[in-house]
């Protein structure tokens, strides 16, 4: 079986958790199959059962409004992958960056197109803000229209399943549930107390973490006005980047250098982490922290499970599929505004809910300590990228059946 996998992310330009989903199922699919991987970026990459190739914009579009070459350049990158493949029998696609190429794949080669879920336009209205309001029409108008095409659909947790079939129309049985994955070798504890003085953190001194990019999603606002709730003996570590627009990296600096007024040892890493040096933040904290708007996965959960460290964070997506409350950490309620405003109904109450629950792992070392053992122990039991690929090339090979039997998706 040849696997067209297309992929805004691929190693080394990884900056998301779409990204890292990709890069360990791709490592562990080429046990079964053959791929070509499409992205953007310089790959030219040849491995065993593994060709990944990078692409660039080639039209150099300069469009009234800056923010449309955020669609038009893909769409650009798209068609350049489609005129670049042959001879294969699945088009895999991962966010909507890679749809317009999936769909035109898939028609050209006249085999079945598969869609993974990691996060759907229609819940992330924040977007107009980085495509404008333009943009954002079309990026949720290609994501819909590679959904009501798909031949099959997997989504990363059950509330995904869920959104997808009611927003999209998607059949329930063309939707399979599978969960994104850790490699439980690579994200172990990991005691490297140099990596911690390379950033000035007190490795005697108990540390909340939080990882994401600086997005309205993560909510990174909500949990900067949580501190002043937790205790002030406690360092808070934030390694938040890749603002989605210049607005929002001023917004989230003016709300850090705030609070850098009213407390010490508060530590903000803007650089994209070495996720060698990552895993030791996540080894040394007492706790992490989720406290995202919207989360369809969480795959950043799993990384500081698999890790050893509790995990507290907002009850939204999947994350409530990940952390198990009251035994690998807390889940948060947060009341949404409406169904298309995620922010919380009532924002202090959220704050204050999070840091309490923080409050309670760092009044509690041997807690903390419990709550990460069992972390890291579900993380190995449940969510190994070896079984997550082998489900993944199960359900191509029942895809490719049904195309063969029934044709394309009408």
């Amino acid at each position: 079986m040849k696997v067209a996998l297309l992929t805004n992310e691929f190693p080394p330009d990884i900056y998301g958790g779409a990204g890292i989903h990709v890069q360990f199922l791709s490592r562990e699919l080429r046990a079964h199959c053959e791929i070509e991987a499409r992205a953007f970026g310089q790959q030219n990459d040849f491995e065993k059962n593994l060709h990944a190739l990078g692409f660039a914009p080639k039209l150099d579009s300069k469009p009234v409004d800056p923010r449309m070459s955020k669609i038009l350049n893909p769409l650009d990158i798209n068609l350049q992958w489609a005129s670049s493949l042959k001879n294969i029998d699945i088009v895999h696609c991962h966010t909507w960056y890679s749809h317009f190429g999936g769909v035109v794949a898939s028609k050209l080669f006249e085999c079945p197109l598969v869609l993974t879920t990691h996060s759907l336009e229609p819940h992330r209205p924040w977007k107009a803000e980085q495509l404008g309001n333009g943009g954002y029409q079309m990026s949720t108008w290609i994501e819909r229209s590679a959904y009501q095409t798909a031949d099959g659909v997997i989504a990363v947790s059950k509330e995904m399943k869920r959104d997808v079939m009611e927003l999209y129309g998607v059949p329930a049985d063309r939707v399979q549930v599978i969960y994104n994955g850790i490699d439980p070798d690579f994200y172990k504890p990991t005691f490297e107390p140099e990596v911690l003085d390379k950033f000035g953190i007190d490795k005697d001194k108990p540390f909340i973490l939080f990882v994401g990019r600086i997005t309205r999603q993560k909510g990174i606002s909500q949990l900067i006005s949580a501190i002043p709730h937790i205790r002030k003996d406690v360092q808070v570590v934030l390694c938040a980047g890749a603002p989605d627009t210049p607005e929002l990296a001023v917004e989230c600096e003016s709300k850090i250098n705030a609070l850098k007024q009213t407390r010490d040892g508060i530590f903000w890493i803007q650089e994209m982490m070495n996720h060698k040096e990552l895993r030791v933040l996540y080894t040394y904290a007492t706790a992490f922290v989720t406290p995202s708007l919207y989360e369809p996965f969480g795959i950043i959960n799993l990384e500081a499970m698999s890790c050893g460290t509790p995990v507290v964070g907002s009850a939204v997506g999947g994350i409530p599929e990940i952390i198990v409350d009251g035994k690998t950490g807390f889940l948060v309620p947060l009341e949404p505004t409406s169904a298309t405003n995620f922010e919380p109904k009532d924002p202090e109450k959220f704050q204050c809910a999070l840091a309490e629950k923080l409050n309670v792992l760092l009044d509690n070392p041997d807690l903390a300590k419990q709550y990460g053992e069992a972390s890291r122990q579900r993380a190995i039991d449940v969510f190994s990228w070896k079984s997550i690929a082998k489900q993944t090339f199960n359900f191509y090979e029942t895809v490719i059946s049904r195309y063969k039997a029934e044709g394309p998706r009408k």
